[in-house]
């Protein structure tokens, strides 16, 4: 028998609470109204229950009853066919596309987590250039019409929004905007962060959180 969501199922959601891909399923459940509850765990850490649930050892890990998913864009997914909306495209062709530019945001995010971290100037410069190559792609295809693929809210998009929320953040924290060379991308950012489940899926503190964790990483952004 397919699963098919029901309000009354126990779903939990294993997190820390900085985690950009914990935060993209995080999204993907608000949008859809799925009732969920949320469980923050220490990164540094893990705990003997998690690392059973976890083969990865990484976040996030989704509890669907006695069942237990892991990898986000999976877990996404998973939420996505269980409910009505689909936010993947019906075409097989770009439904596989879709796929692809998902997989593509995750080292993205990779890339802008090392020019957060970056300890001096020299190496943010280098970084940031890796960085860069990234977004100039993404920008290319960025629609002009709404979201990533057009008009209408996609799983990719649930995918690239918590880009989105650290650069914001990093804008905030250290008056550095690096999508000023991207304006589709930096219209896409400023869409998806006005909508509430996404501006809802991260901790009230988390500028706080995301400094402080760049302070202790002695990032140069905070020098």
């Amino acid at each position: 028998m397919s699963a098919i969501y029901k309000p009354n199922q126990t779903i939990e959601l294993i997190s820390f609470k900085l985690c950009p891909f914990v935060q993209r399923s995080v999204i993907t459940l608000l949008h859809k109204g799925i009732e969920f509850e949320i469980k923050y765990i220490d990164l540094a850490n893990k705990p003997d229950w998690f690392l059973a649930l976890s083969p990865l050892g990484k976040v996030p890990v989704l509890k669907y009853g006695e069942d237990v998913l892991f990898e986000s864009a999976v877990i996404n997914e998973f939420l996505d066919e269980i409910t009505e909306g689909s936010l993947m495209p019906s075409d097989p062709l770009q439904k596989a596309k879709d796929r692809a530019w998902i997989e593509f945001s995750s080292q993205v995010l990779m890339a802008q987590y090392q020019t957060s971290l970056a300890k001096n100037q020299d190496d943010f410069a280098q970084a940031e250039a890796g960085l860069n190559d990234k977004l100039s792609r993404l920008e290319a295809l960025t629609s002009d019409k709404g979201f990533f693929n057009g008009e209408d809210l996609a799983l990719i998009d649930t995918a690239l929004a918590p880009l989105f929320t650290r650069f914001a953040a990093i804008e905030s924290l250290f008056e550095r905007d690096l999508l000023a060379n991207f304006p589709k991308l930096k219209a896409l950012g400023q869409r998806l962060l006005a909508l509430p489940e996404v501006s809802g899926s991260v901790v009230e503190n988390f500028n706080s959180l995301f400094a402080d964790y760049l302070g202790n990483a002695e990032s140069w952004l905070t020098k």
